[in-house]
């Protein structure tokens, strides 16, 4: 699978880092990195950023929301599915987090891999938590990341420990709220992986309704 990443002034760098290590049979072709200082607004984003690029996948970590646009609108052009968390544009899948990507066909092995958390657990006479393996995680890597942090511990403890781990190592903008839920970016990482958590410790069969909310 072609990915590209376009940065700007390592803007991405986190999740390249999670990509590279969590990325399976993923391989990011090329990282297309903005590091000039730039103006408040940006009448020709073309000087920026090259039309000639080809991918399966396009990764948008652009800030300036100049570029950001250009480079969504070119990816129109060509057809090709772009990710911009955090942004709003239709043009593009704009999940709120990384971590909140739901599945989507184009997005192929990527979207297999990254996206909305998943989990397996096995628990100790159904209590503590023996095995935590991620069958999908956040891109930035903190799904696997805050495992050894997790496992051994009992079920009620891993509920406020799992999400309290994943905001310390989240790199979203936490002063960028969810009108809607009240929500920074933060929180909702937190909670989606509290979430998956909660939902495998159901698949094994431990009484999820005596966790607390």
């Amino acid at each position: 699978m072609n990915i590209i990443v376009f940065q700007q002034n390592g803007s991405g760098q986190h999740k390249i880092s999670g990509l590279k290590n969590y990325g399976k049979d993923l391989e990011i072709k090329e990282i297309v990195s903005i590091d000039q200082a730039l103006p408040d607004f940006i009448d020709d984003p073309e000087e920026f950023i090259s039309s000639s690029f080809i991918a399966d996948l396009v990764l948008d970590y652009l800030p300036h929301p100049d570029l950001s646009h250009y480079l969504i609108t070119l990816c129109k052009e060509k057809k090709i599915p772009v990710i911009a968390s955090g942004r709003k544009n239709s043009d593009a899948m704009t999940p709120f987090t990384c971590c909140g990507l739901g599945r989507h066909k184009r997005l192929g092995a990527y979207g297999e891999r990254f996206g909305f958390p998943e989990y397996r657990v096995e628990l100790d006479d159904g209590q503590r938590i023996v095995v935590l393996e991620v069958l999908r995680g956040a891109p930035c890597g903190a799904t696997w990341d805050i495992l050894s942090r997790v496992m051994g511990l009992e079920v009620e403890d891993a509920m406020s420990t799992l999400p309290r781990e994943i905001q310390y190592l989240c790199s979203a903008n936490p002063g960028r709220f969810d009108p809607i839920t009240g929500k920074s970016p933060v929180h909702y990482a937190g909670y989606v992986h509290r979430a998956a958590l909660k939902k495998a410790c159901r698949c094994y069969g431990y009484k999820t309704n005596s966790i607390s909310t």
